[in-house]
Order: C-alpha cells, then sequence, then structure tokens
C-alpha cells in the first residue's frame, strides 16, 4: 500500500482509494460496542414525536417542522442538497445537542493540506463550540452523484483536527493534542450511520506529507438496528419504529460530543 499513488485532492474528492493510501479502514460494530450502553437510553423528545407518525399530528410548532423536514430531505430534488442539511439542522436542535455555548454551522471550509499543497474540506453541518469543531455531517449525495460521503466524512475529521490543534497553538497558546475521535454522521435522506473517527499527529501528517502511515486507522462505524433493514433508505425516520430507534442512536451518541 504504500506504493500508491497520493495526490491533493481536496475533502469532498476523496474517495475509497485514499482511505487505503492513507492505512484508513471502516469497521461496522453493533450499538453495544459502539455506544458503549445497554440498553439504548430513552431519546430526549416530546412524547407526540415519537407517537404520531405525520407533521399534522403535531400539536407543537418545532415538532411539526421537524417532520416537515424529514419529509422534504426523504424526497430529494435532482442538483438540490439543502432538504437534507435542513433536517440535519433542525434535528440536532431538537434533540438538544447545541446547548447555548454551540452552534449549527452549515457549508464550514476547513483548510487541509495534503501531498504538500493547500486544500479544503467544505462540511455540510458541523458543531462548533468557541471555534472548536465537535460534530461532522455529511450528506450521501449519491441520488446525484457518485461520490461515497464515508471518505469525505474522515477528511473532514482530519481537517477539523487539524484546525483545531492549530487554534490551540495559535491562539490559546496551549500544547496541540496528540490524537482526538471525531465523531460524525453520514445522512441518507433521514437515514443515518455513525461514526467515531480517530485522529492522530501521525495519521495527519503522513497526509500533509502524503506518506503511507506505519499504523493502521480503524473508524468504527453503527449503522442502526431497524426492523425492516431492507427498506432502510426508504422508510428513513417515518415508521415510530424506526424513530424511535433511530433517535435511540442519536441520544447515545451524545456523550461522544465534546
Amino acid at each position: 500500500m504504500a506504493n500508491l499513488l497520493r495526490t491533493a485532492k481536496s475533502g469532498n474528492d476523496w474517495g475509497p482509494s485514499e482511505l487505503h493510501a492513507y492505512n484508513i479502514r471502516v469497521e461496522f460494530q453493533d450499538a453495544v460496542t459502539f455506544f458503549g450502553v445497554n440498553p439504548l437510553p430513552h431519546p430526549e423528545v416530546a412524547d407526540e414525536v415519537l407517537n404520531n407518525p405525520d407533521a399534522t399530528d403535531m400539536v407543537h410548532d418545532d415538532n411539526c417542522k421537524f417532520l416537515r423536514y424529514m419529509d422534504l430531505a426523504m424526497d430529494p430534488v435532482p442538483d438540490q442538497e439543502s432538504a437534507v442539511v435542513d433536517f440535519a439542522v433542525h434535528l440536532l436542535s431538537l434533540l438538544g445537542f447545541v446547548p447555548r455555548d454551540r452552534m449549527l454551522r452549515t457549508r464550514t471550509d476547513i483548510p487541509l493540506v495534503i501531498c504538500g499543497e493547500g486544500r479544503h474540506a467544505t462540511t455540510d453541518v458541523c458543531i462548533v463550540e468557541a471555534d472548536d469543531i465537535l460534530l461532522l455531517v455529511q450528506e450521501d449525495k449519491r441520488h446525484k452523484e457518485t461520490k461515497d460521503p464515508e471518505p469525505q466524512l474522515i477528511a473532514e475529521a482530519i481537517a477539523a483536527f487539524l484546525s483545531n490543534n492549530a487554534r490551540r497553538t495559535h491562539v490559546l497558546g496551549q500544547n496541540p493534542i496528540p490524537a482526538k475521535t471525531v465523531p460524525g454522521i453520514t445522512l441518507k435522506g433521514s437515514s443515518p450511520i455513525f461514526y467515531k473517527i480517530p485522529v492522530t499527529t501521525e495519521l495527519a501528517e503522513s497526509v500533509a506529507l502524503g506518506l503511507y502511515p506505519a499504523v493502521p486507522t480503524v473508524v468504527y462505524a453503527h449503522l442502526p438496528d431497524i426492523p425492516r433493514p431492507a427498506r432502510r433508505l426508504s422508510e428513513g425516520m417515518k415508521p415510530l419504529d424506526n424513530r424511535a430507534t433511530i433517535l435511540s442512536c442519536y441520544e447515545a451518541f451524545k456523550r461522544f460530543i465534546n
């Protein structure tokens, strides 16, 4: 693998070949192993979100809007990507991922040095606290392009690690941290995959220099265990049983946002 071709690609152009080139692999885990809790926590949302299938059944405006955003995300329009982004922003707000000291940002451009050249990684959604990037969300846009969102998300995590460390050293006057597990989510419609992406100084430097890291990076992922997995993409969070499971996964994922 050390002799694989490495080129200076922006994060949004990363694909499976970049993961091979930088000794990165993804392993899926069950819910207990991934989240470290059993059972999954009850989601901290209003009962009507868990008990009523449609937006018209909602009493509170925020819950009604949540389901309307979900419906839009489940029916993407070619050449448009805002529906899933809008849904992600509203969902993370509704679930309490964004207390007063955190902000949700969209289309954040993060510098990324790769193969000795300056490039960028652009998030679809991220959570920021005091300019530190805490969570990344990448839409699966394969309804309109062939790009796999997983390598893009991993590139964004490496860029976020570098950006956060640059702030520590050049703004706060602190030492850089040598390693950080960056949480991330990919979204296809309203169907998520959760990721824990370990980024180290060695990995970031290897990407910056275009070198093959001696130590492999193992990214852990979890695909929610829903009742009808073959209908995952068509159903998303619309059925109440799917919704309860997926929202519980989001609730469990909060512990990694730090």
